[in-house]
């Protein structure tokens, strides 16, 4: 298997950058989107699927990209590209602000305040009308950029994809796994638990910052509610825990699988999608709380860095 997986990743990255050249005008939004649900997935699965820390409130992370670069680009005027990574910069210094009290909590009360964090900044956002637009949303100036955008969030979709690779491979994913397992003895053993938690909830922020700046270019349009649902939050859960947390490609073939589910549901039952996905987090919990490559790993004794 480790023979074959380079060369199947390198023709497999070489048709996606292809893809805009012959692919159709849906096709490519299509794949934005997926490569979006990838990399929200995948930065959720670097603090909670590998430090056991549950984030219920990562979108607060991708509309704070959102807005950060919708103001930038609709006010001040910046480039596209810029203003996302600018906003990927303010959710890791919305994640400090916010990790440094909340990460010294444990088990659920770390999950609570992440989720009324995501309901804070909804209601911050909509009273600074004058700056955000509030409930009316803000608008950015019209711009058909879905292939430059497309290879945007496909390359943060590898990047993160690579980061989270480079982590569990390291020393440092060790320590964090560490934690997962038993931060007590995490401790015992010498390990600063706070600061690579730290750490981790940092790296964990960028991705959707940037994703959120990519969103809001693409969509030209934002508002409270649509940047800052609980169900965005939800789904890159469900994602992460269906392909299997803590792994490398778990998040990915979780994605990619619940997206295409997803998109054949709603076209085919657009009034049953919400069920049959509230099923699928059912069955994930229930039958397969290791996800896909968890029960892989355990029967074939498969690698971590799977």
């Amino acid at each position: 298997m480790a023979r074959w997986l380079p060369a199947g990743l390198l023709v497999l990255l070489v048709l996606l950058a292809l893809y805009p050249m012959h692919g159709t005008g849906y096709g490519i939004r299509t794949m934005l989107q997926l490569f979006m649900w990838i990399a929200l997935a995948q930065s959720w699965n670097l603090i909670s699927g590998l430090t056991g820390y549950v984030s219920f409130g990562h979108v607060a992370f991708f509309g704070m990209g959102a807005y950060t670069a919708g103001i930038l680009i609709g006010t001040l005027g910046w480039p596209w590209l810029l203003a996302c990574l600018a906003g990927g910069v303010m959710a890791m210094v919305l994640a400090l602000v916010i990790g440094w009290p909340c990460l010294r909590l444990k088990g659920p009360y770390f999950a609570i305040a992440m989720l009324g964090l995501n309901e804070v900044l909804r209601v911050i956002v909509s009273y600074y009308e004058g700056l955000t637009g509030g409930g009316n949303g803000l608008s950015l100036p019209t711009l058909h950029a879905s292939v430059p955008i497309y290879y945007a969030m496909g390359l943060v979709a590898l990047s993160v994809t690579a980061l989270t690779y480079v982590i569990v491979t390291s020393r440092f994913g060790l320590r964090l796994m560490t934690i997962r397992e038993d931060e007590v003895a995490a401790e015992a053993m010498g390990i600063d638990t706070f600061r690579y938690k730290l750490y981790a909830f940092l790296l964990s922020a960028v991705g959707p910052g940037i994703v959120g700046g990519l969103a809001a270019r693409d969509q030209g349009y934002i508002e409270p509610t649509s940047v800052f649902p609980l169900i965005t939050t939800i789904t890159m859960i469900v994602m992460a825990l269906f392909g299997g947390k803590g792994t490398i490609w778990g998040p990915v073939l979780g994605a990619v699988l619940l997206f295409t589910f997803q998109e054949l549901v709603w076209a085919r039952f657009i009034y049953l999608h919400q069920l049959l996905f509230g099923a699928i987090i059912i069955t994930v919990v229930l039958l397969m709380p290791r996800g896909i490559l968890g029960v892989l790993q355990q029967k074939y004794n498969l690698p971590r860095t799977i």
